[in-house]
């Protein structure tokens, strides 16, 4: 899991061992960052992972839930027929690029009003959720890419222990270079209940 501050620096907040994206795995490593002292978080952002959705709602009252933009599209491109896709993709990143929200609306009506009666499911995957979306993607893709490489050329490694050690050693490496969050102070539209906002100071 990894977490970004108030001028927007990302830092790694846990790494463990678990089983199939359970939700059980999930509440065991969330349940180890409220013991630590982590508040309850403004805006969880992840994969399709049941388990780890299942696990935040079930610890995390007031916290918003969002996909990750790159998931989202993948999604919904995997909805339409190939011949479609390289244009479907430059369309959906311009509603992503958007300099507004109500450009960034418009640009979504226009295109599932296109896509009604011919993808259906594609334009129901672009409107769903949409509203809870803020620009960004999961930061964890980028790092798992070059940990696979890492890990790949090891081909075996001799326990999962030693696994997770050298996984946390190579993401520490990694943290320092880790691209900021731009514009941070734009995290301060997710809000929380006040009561909330008080207890986290």
């Amino acid at each position: 899991m990894i977490g970004a501050d108030s001028t927007g620096k990302k830092h790694l907040l846990a790494l463990s061992e678990g089983y199939r994206e359970s939700k059980e795995s999930w509440l065991g490593l969330l349940r180890q960052l409220q013991a630590r002292g982590m508040n309850e978080p403004a805006l969880a952002i992840g994969d399709g992972a049941l388990g780890f959705w299942a696990a935040a709602s079930a610890l995390w009252r007031w916290t918003k839930q969002q996909r990750c933009w790159l998931h989202k599209m993948r999604n919904i491109l995997d909805k339409l027929p190939n011949r479609e896709r390289d244009t479907a993709a430059q369309r959906v990143r311009a509603i992503y690029l958007a300099q507004n929200r109500e450009e960034a609306r418009r640009l979504t009506q226009v295109l599932a009003k296109e896509w009604r009666g011919l993808y259906d499911k594609a334009a129901e995957c672009l409107l769903d959720d949409l509203e809870r979306h803020v620009r960004t993607t999961n930061p964890i893709e980028s790092p798992v890419t070059s940990l696979q490489l890492r890990t790949n050329a090891r081909k075996r490694l001799p326990t999962a222990r030693s696994g997770v050690h050298l996984l946390f050693q190579l993401l520490k490496r990694q943290e320092q270079k880790w691209q900021r969050l731009s514009h941070p102070e734009k995290r301060r539209e997710v809000k929380m209940p006040s009561y909330l906002r008080l207890q986290a100071g």
